[in-house]
């Protein structure tokens, strides 16, 4: 089965934000990843709810909205409300884990945890009966086309396999290229995020043909 690309349009042009978001369904995209930084729990200011519910307008993939931010329980509302249809924050970042994923799951909407490359995974195995997906960092937040951290990869495995039976899939973000993503998918990977790869190649259809290729 093939794995779902949720593009960043962290990297898009942003003077054509509607435009590039409403052709990612035509290249062949599976969910719109939203990076929203607050610069406080990261070093960068990006958008927020007003640019969600925008491009919501512009697309009818799923928005895979990722929170950046310190204490996400008191936007949580305001973001679904503005059209995310999946939440993924960090759960050092929140003073009330539980009840955001309650308030998203009571929306009829996905859930997940982010951890970033030092955090080790088995911090959040008591939640993982709770959530839909766990998306792993292989970059500190903050900006896009940094280095990848290659020893992130080996926490897919570990994830995975602390998952176990569950029903839990694994989000990557974070560096992933053509160059890695077949390990990463030997290794349990569900769903890559991927946006300079996506965006700044000349082809971006053919970029995310390359993704999903077997």
């Amino acid at each position: 089965m093939s794995i779902k690309i949720s593009p960043s349009i962290l990297s898009a042009d942003f003077a054509r934000m509607g435009e590039d978001v409403s052709k990612l369904s035509s290249w062949g995209a599976d969910w719109v990843h939203c990076d929203v930084m607050d610069g406080e729990f990261c070093p960068n200011i990006t958008f927020g709810i007003p640019m969600v519910k925008a491009i919501r307008k512009y697309t009818e993939l799923p928005l895979d909205v990722h929170l950046m931010i310190v204490k996400p329980e008191r936007y949580v509302q305001k973001f679904l409300d503005a059209g995310a249809d999946i939440i993924t924050f960090h759960p050092e970042a929140s003073e009330n884990v539980e009840g955001i994923i309650d308030t998203v799951h009571r929306r009829g909407k996905l859930v997940g945890l982010v951890l970033n490359p030092n955090i080790e995974v088995g911090s959040i195995e008591k939640y993982l009966d709770m959530v839909d997906l766990v998306m792993l960092m292989g970059v500190y937040p903050g900006f896009s086309a940094q280095k990848f951290i290659e020893s992130t990869m080996d926490k897919i495995s570990a994830l995975k396999a602390l998952i176990g039976h569950r029903n839990v899939m694994i989000e990557f973000d974070g560096g992933v290229s053509v160059d890695n993503i077949q390990e990463m998918r030997k290794r349990g990977l569900d769903i890559a995020v991927s946006g300079s790869y996506v965006f700044g190649a000349a082809d971006p259809a053919q970029a995310i043909r390359s993704l999903k290729k077997q």
